[in-house]
């Protein structure tokens, strides 16, 4: 099973050659990385782990969360879901898709922003792609 990137599950505008990735973001106020691992299984998105690389405004860590290699690691108690909406803006850095060692920013992948506030999808492709 592929990922896809598109429009409420309508119009795709990526098929991602992998069924695993991590999405990362900078937070926009502490301008701290955060990860998160996802993987398509059954047609829904399964949040595997997360990371963030501080604690600070909106990033609290959970109790159970481990100090390694200066990450905080967790695996949140998440139900697997059917989408992951991502809002893309000029006033913070792009986010990023990584798998296979490589991470590349949406616009590598989808192209400039359409318009400020843009909201984008990441969800398991219906069919195979």
């Amino acid at each position: 099973m592929s990922l896809c990137l598109g429009i409420a599950f309508t119009l795709v505008q990526a098929v991602l050659p992998t069924d695993r990735v991590t999405l990362a973001w900078e937070h926009s106020v502490e301008k701290v990385r955060w990860e998160e691992d996802y993987s398509a299984r059954a047609g829904r998105l399964e949040l595997l782990e997360a990371r963030v690389k501080g604690s600070g405004a909106g990033m609290e860590v959970p109790e159970d969360a481990v100090l390694r290699d200066g990450w905080w690691h967790y695996r949140p108690a998440h139900p697997a879901m059917e989408k992951v909406v991502l809002t893309r803006s000029t006033y913070t850095k792009d986010y990023e898709l990584c798998w296979e060692g490589r991470c590349r920013k949406l616009t590598e992948i989808l192209g400039p922003l359409a318009r400020e506030g843009e909201t984008m999808e990441l969800f398991a492709c219906r069919t195979q792609g």
